[in-house]
C-alpha cells in the first residue's frame, strides 16, 4: 500500500514538473539566462560576481576541500560550452561522468581569458535561445532552465567565498 502511495505521489510531482516546464515561455527563459549572467535582479549574476577579482583571489582555497572561485568558473565554462555546442548542432564529446575534472585551477595568465570566455559563451547561449523557433525551444527549455539555475547556484558560491574573505562590495 505504501509503495502505491509513493508511486502516486511521485507521478503527481513528475506531472507537475512536466506541466511547469510546459508553461515556460521563451522570453521568460531568456530573462532567467540574463539574470544568471549579466542582469542583477534579486541575486548577483556571474559577471558581477567575478568583477574585479584577481587570479590570486580566484584560486584561494580554505581548509575544507571546497572549490575555489577559479575551479567554479572552470566548471561553468565546461558545462556551458558543452551546452552551446549542442545548441549549435556541433559534436559534443561523450562525457565520462567524472565531474571532478571540470573543476580546474586557472593560472594567473589564464584567469582574465577564462572570465571573458564564460561571458562570451553565456552571451551566445542567450542569442541561440532567442533565435529558436517554437519546436526547437520546446526541446531545449528544460535544459536551459536547468543551466540558468546551475549557473546561479555556483554564482552564489562565488559570492559566498568573496564575502567570507572580505572581497565583496
Amino acid at each position: 500500500m505504501k509503495t502505491l502511495q509513493l508511486l502516486f505521489i511521485l507521478s503527481f510531482l513528475l506531472g507537475g514538473l512536466q506541466q511547469a516546464f510546459g508553461q515556460i515561455d521563451q522570453e521568460f527563459l531568456v530573462k532567467q539566462l540574463e539574470y544568471s549572467h549579466t542582469n542583477e535582479n534579486w541575486f548577483a549574476p556571474v559577471n558581477i560576481a567575478m568583477d574585479d577579482l584577481s587570479a590570486k583571489n580566484a584560486n584561494w582555497h580554505d581548509d575544507s576541500g571546497n572549490h575555489s572561485i577559479a575551479q567554479l568558473v572552470s566548471h561553468l565554462v565546461f558545462w556551458n560550452e558543452r551546452l552551446l555546442k549542442a545548441m549549435q548542432g556541433k559534436d559534443v564529446a561523450e562525457f565520462d561522468g567524472n565531474n571532478d575534472i571540470t573543476f580546474s585551477e586557472i593560472s594567473e595568465e589564464d584567469w582574465k581569458n577564462m572570465t571573458q570566455k564564460l561571458d562570451q559563451i553565456l552571451s551566445e547561449i542567450e542569442e541561440e535561445t532567442k533565435k529558436m523557433n517554437e519546436e526547437q525551444f520546446a526541446g531545449w527549455k528544460e535544459t536551459l532552465a536547468n543551466i540558468a539555475a546551475h549557473n546561479a547556484y555556483h554564482t552564489g558560491q562565488i559570492v559566498y567565498i568573496r564575502k567570507q574573505n572580505g572581497w565583496w562590495r
